[in-house]
């Protein structure tokens, strides 16, 4: 039943007069029962409805226009109202987000972000502190850790480990079931990953007053519960029942959160604010030239790595053929079986990823694990790179740390870091800026792009080519040329005479200025890529030329998919050569090969594959089953050779295309080497992050007793309140890892133990939880007491300070207020507001403060007479009235109040 029916009036009615008499309660907005997830594809849908909805109406208009008209439907479909109805979902849709591409992590959680905030949902001014609020339906479906610190805290955040959503649009998350006592583990397909057990996925709905133990409960290897009393959940409560009473039991301790948070180890001794900069600050690690994956992790680096599809795998058993820095080739093993229903040979060819640009400029580069003669098995990982290493994530270097002051150069988080970590490139990270100019048409004529600039010196444009382009290899620096463009000045029309003169002695330099792009501020770099992109020249030899090139390719398609059919033909006949067909039929049941007829090569040539229903060929199921599959991988590969010649088709046909307007496009790819310098900020995965204040000579350095220095002193302050004491058992771990060169998993909540630590401490015969006597590098002298030494995984994070330092002395201004404009980006200056101009005048700063407001800022004849003063030599002159007094008497003007001065 579809509508409302009188006993459901009567059912609200009776709630209503519970609710009045306090008999029944209010539902919970915020319970995950009452909240839905609306998938992407979900909201896709939406906009297809409406999209075909308006494609409906006007093929109704057109139809009513045209009454008895003979017209075929391709004169009254018209598909661009739906596709315009696509394009601005995505390009508009506040929901719709440009990836998040720094490193593999940030790219996983951006596709796993769940959103309260978009069309239909809550704006930020709105939500309440309720709505932020961790809920116990959270647990296992909506990470508790991960999520913004901003205005947006609570409103976005990450789908949790093993949730997922069902197809309702509500999450839900894994249990073991419980019977009588007994965890029951059914085996079967494995819906969790990485175990062949069948787990119960509940909603938050069905999770409602069910009681759940703790994935860490002790259990036996039968299932049964060692204790007698367990603790468990119910609802929003934690009571410690009979084993009896739980009927399920949690999958994973990692199970309430994210995959950031998951990465996390020892996350149980960090205080949840930390914990939720620390998962955060992962996501904004930059990809090093050299990566280490972490000594001590929690276990799922790898599968981390492996999903975010960041590397190559192989496919199956099979031997390395072939290596180089671009491609890796392998020869697979397949059975008789695989390779009759296959259309693709045996040997496969793997493209690496070469410095390819991610969507923050960092820098993806695949480099080769394996060698020519190496056997591979499926799964195995065949390149690293793109912060990973040896397929497991690797964001960032594990650096012996020691928590200490150290001449007050670590106050206030910043950080002490040794000279050895910059020369040996450690933190040295690959940044690739990308460059672009458009070719337009003006109205006083085209653009062009060229290497003959006016008023450029041969010098500025050697390295440049016929197109303007700059060659690749090149090393820039700040103002060299990039891409030179010369552009119409549109001056006054040249008389004849001096037409000719141009014409004659080629000067055009009279008629065009300069409009190349060329480095920005504070950049250095080598180029290393180069494209120019070209409308479609339409006119009799480029149509020609183009036809000629068209048939070219559908010749070829047609050869490609004839000795297709041929194989297909071949591999069928060798399946089912004489035997007796059971009927087949085309895909509208018309028969084709008679019931009893036997299989001959002329049969199996008549029939049209793209149209034939490949099921029950045969009697012999087995057979019949290898006759579907290798139909199925027929079509497969046919549709790869069509589409791949539609795309050069469509490719000659459109050409690139460029927005209206716009008659080319050039872009140029510079790579910058960027190695760790005072300023950048680092942090460990505990949420303790700083900057660096201090690069320390490795002799200065405190050292221990057999002589060896730290690579980085934190201050020790960070520590008590911060409650983020993750970072010291993980310091002191690795440490002992180090020394007895193992690495360890501690998955979170089940993690290493105080006294397991202590025992490897006392295995790798380092001081007990690291306390160490230091010596100071500069004197050699001891210090008074020990101090906490250990091996430290510590990230680099995107705020770099080259991307933030910035500098001005004469730049652009602001075209009303006369004032110099703010920002990195605009080349402004430094704003200089009331609280400094309260400072200076508590100080009497008199002449200070007159030069900050005026020639300093909006003195126009003040700042050139100034500027020429002092070329001269001379004394600077009086100031005059500053622009933005000017401003403010023609607003007077403006309210009809004539201000005169006097």
């Amino acid at each position: 039943v579809r509508v409302l029916t009188r006993d459901d009036i009567v059912a609200i009615v009776k709630y209503l007069i519970q609710l009045s008499n306090s008999k029944a309660d209010v539902d919970d907005i915020d319970h995950l029962s009452n909240r839905r997830v609306r998938t992407v594809g979900e909201q896709l849908f939406a906009q297809f409805g409406v999209g075909l909805a308006r494609m409906a109406r006007t093929i109704r208009e057109r139809m009513n226009i045209r009454d008895n008209e003979v017209f075929a439907p391709t004169d009254l479909i018209n598909a661009r109202t739906l596709s315009s109805v696509i394009n601005s979902f995505f390009g508009t849709n506040q929901l719709s987000q440009f990836m998040d591409q720094t490193n593999p992590l940030a790219e996983i959680t951006h596709k796993r972000r769940l959103s309260a905030l978009g069309p239909g949902g809550l704006s930020r001014e709105r939500a309440g502190f309720e709505v932020r609020d961790v809920h116990y339906t959270h647990y296992g479906r909506l990470c508790t850790i991960e999520t913004p610190e901003g205005p947006n805290i609570g409103l976005i955040s990450s789908l949790c480990t093993h949730a997922k959503v069902n197809n309702m649009g509500f999450i839900e998350t894994p249990y073991w079931k419980v019977n009588g006592g007994k965890v029951t583990l059914e085996k079967g397909v494995g819906n969790l990953p990485d175990s062949g057990w069948t787990a119960t996925f509940l909603s938050a709905e069905d999770e409602d007053n069910r009681t759940i133990a703790q994935a860490s409960s002790d259990v036996d290897l039968k299932g049964n519960f060692k204790t007698n009393q367990v603790k468990a959940r119910l609802m929003g409560d934690f009571p410690t029942v009979d084993p009896k009473e739980i009927e399920y039991m949690d999958v994973a301790p990692n199970q309430i959160v994210g995959i950031a948070a998951s990465l996390i180890p020892f996350l149980e001794h960090d205080d949840a604010n930390r914990a939720l900069m620390g998962s955060n600050m992962q996501r904004q690690a930059v990809p090093l030239l050299r990566p280490q994956a972490p000594i001590v992790g929690t276990g799922l680096e790898g599968r981390v790595a492996r999903d975010s599809r960041a590397m190559i795998n192989a496919e199956g058993k099979g031997v390395v053929e072939y290596v180089d820095a671009n491609s890796i080739v392998v020869r697979y093993e397949r059975s008789s079986e695989e390779r009759l229903v296959s259309f693709q040979s045996d040997v496969r060819t793997y493209n690496l990823i070469k410095f390819h640009k991610t969507n923050q400029y960092t820098c993806v580069n695949h480099i080769p694990l394996v060698r020519v003669g190496d056997k591979v098995s499926k799964g195995d990982v065949l390149v690293e790179g793109y912060a990973t290493q040896q397929g497991e994530l690797a964001l960032g270097r594990n650096l012996k740390v020691a928590f200490m002051p150290w001449q007050g150069y670590n106050f206030e988080d910043a950080i002490v870091i040794s000279e050895r970590v910059v020369r040996e490139d450690w933190f040295t990270s690959v940044h690739i800026e990308e460059f672009e100019l458009q070719v337009r048409d003006t109205k006083r004529g085209q653009e062009e792009l060229t290497a003959d600039i006016p008023n450029v010196s041969e010098e500025a444009t050697k390295d440049l080519d016929e197109n303007g382009l700059i060659r690749i290899g090149a090393e820039v620096r700040e103002g060299d040329i990039l891409i030179g463009k010369i552009t119409p000045k549109g001056e006054s029309d040249p008389s004849p005479e001096e037409k000719l003169l141009r014409a004659i002695f080629g000067d055009k330099a009279g008629d065009v200025k300069d409009a190349s792009l060329r480095v920005p501020p504070s950049m250095t770099g080598v180029v290393i890529d180069k494209k120019l992109f070209t409308r479609v020249r339409r006119d009799k030899s480029g149509k020609d030329q183009e036809k000629m090139l068209i048939e070219r390719i559908d010749k070829e398609f047609e050869r490609e998919s004839a000795a297709l059919r041929t194989l297909l033909v071949d591999k069928l006949m060798e399946v089912a050569e004489g035997k007796v067909s059971q009927g087949v039929f085309n895909k509208l049941g018309e028969e084709i090969i008679p019931k009893g007829v036997k299989f001959t090569r002329k049969g199996f040539n008549e029939i049209d594959y793209d149209k034939v229903n490949a099921k029950g060929w045969l009697l012999d199921k087995e057979k019949s089953e290898l006759i579907e599959r290798l139909h199925k991988n027929y079509m497969l590969r046919l549709s790869e050779l069509s589409g791949e010649s539609k795309r050069r088709k469509f490719s000659i046909q459109v050409g690139d295309e460029l927005p209206s307007g716009i008659n080319q496009l050039a872009k140029v790819y510079v790579a910058q080497k960027r190695k760790l310098k005072v300023g950048d900020k680092m942090a460990g995965r505990h949420g303790n992050k700083g900057i660096v204040a201090r690069i320390v000579r490795d002799e200065d350095m405190p050292f221990t007793a057999d002589g060896k220095p730290v690579d980085i002193v934190l201050n020790p302050l960070g520590v008590p309140s911060r409650m983020n004491l993750g970072q010291i058992y993980e310091s002191v771990l690795a440490w002992a890892g180090q020394e007895l060169g193992v690495k360890f998993a501690t998955p979170i909540f089940d993690g290493a133990s105080y006294d397991e630590v202590k025992d490897y401490t006392i295995k790798a015969g380092i001081p007990e939880l690291g306390g160490t006597q230091l010596y100071d590098g500069q004197t050699g002298m001891a210090f008074d007491q020990k101090t906490t030494v250990g091996v430290i995984y510590m990230l680099k994070l995107g705020h770099m300070v080259d991307d933030k330092m910035h500098a001005r002395s004469i730049g652009p201004y602001s075209l009303i207020t006369q004032q110099p404009l703010g920002g990195k980006a605009q080349f402004g200056g430094q704003r200089f507001g009331e609280m400094e101009v309260w400072a200076l005048e508590a100080f009497g700063a008199s002449n200070i403060l007159q030069e900050i407001l005026t020639y300093k800022s909006d003195d126009i004849v003040g700042r050139a007479k100034a500027y020429e003063a002092i070329v001269k030599g001379d004394p600077l002159p009086p100031a005059n009235i500053p622009e933005s007094f000017n401003v403010l008497l023609h607003e007077l003007r403006g309210l009809c109040l004539d201000v005169q001065l006097d």
